[in-house]
């Protein structure tokens, strides 16, 4: 991945509660974090004294660099919202520039804790569906704003393992959200969901506490056996 092909567009603590209704008690337990880019829920979660791993090809760059493609992108994101603006929901979040600010002060947040993060091991270069951790590693596996938004480009078989990488190393999945960038749901759902099912996974589609895209507002919650 060439950071030139990058969009960092972080999220913060608050968002992935919303999204993925985690409790007090689940934010405490170990987590991953997959695809979590620029976002700073890993320095909110690790403050408050919770053990974050985030996975990205985003860190095999420099703070610097990271840095740098976010000053080269920020406003032509902002412009893009904009320009888009109807589909989007304003209720928590009033209005572009008001998510433009959210959106900076989560990445600010995350490129102040990275180098620390990286020593410690927080931030770890890699992608799905290829996970170098243990099985049973973690309690939770979040996955927010790549699989089913990015449907067009990755096909069902990439989904499937994915989530079967993401159930290797972790008892519980989360994914956010359910809908394609184009809002629609996402055509890899139905068949993901008939095929874990019948390799004895439990699903469940829930609705959430979070609307930003028209539409999505569901995350899928897979665990291992009868749910």
């Amino acid at each position: 991945m060439k950071l030139e092909n990058i969009v960092p567009w972080g999220r913060n603590l608050s968002e992935y509660q919303a999204m993925f209704l985690l409790s007090d008690l689940e934010l405490r337990s170990k987590i991953v974090g997959c695809g979590d880019g620029p976002a700073s829920f890993n320095a909110e979660v690790t403050a408050l004294g919770g053990d974050v791993v985030s996975v990205d090809p985003l860190y095999r760059f420099s703070k610097m660099q990271i840095a740098q493609r976010i000053d080269e992108v920020a406003d032509k994101v902002l412009e893009q919202v904009k320009q888009n603006e109807k589909d989007f929901v304003w209720h928590t979040i009033p209005g572009p520039e008001a998510l433009y600010t959210l959106r900076m002060e989560a990445m600010q947040q995350f490129l102040d804790d990275y180098e620390e993060g990286k020593k410690e091991g927080r931030y770890i270069e890699g992608a799905l569906p290829d996970f170098s951790f243990e099985e049973n590693q973690f309690d939770l596996a979040l996955s927010s704003h790549f699989l089913f938004l990015y449907s067009e480009h990755l096909d069902e078989a990439f989904h499937l393992r994915a989530i079967e990488e993401m159930l290797r190393v972790a008892k519980e999945v989360r994914i956010f959200p359910l809908v394609t960038l184009e809002g629609h749901l996402s055509q890899h759902l139905k068949g993901v969901i008939e095929r874990l099912e019948r390799s004895g996974f439990s699903t469940e589609v829930i609705s959430t506490a979070y609307e930003f895209q028209k539409g999505g507002d569901k995350m899928l919650k897979i665990g291992r056996g009868e749910g």
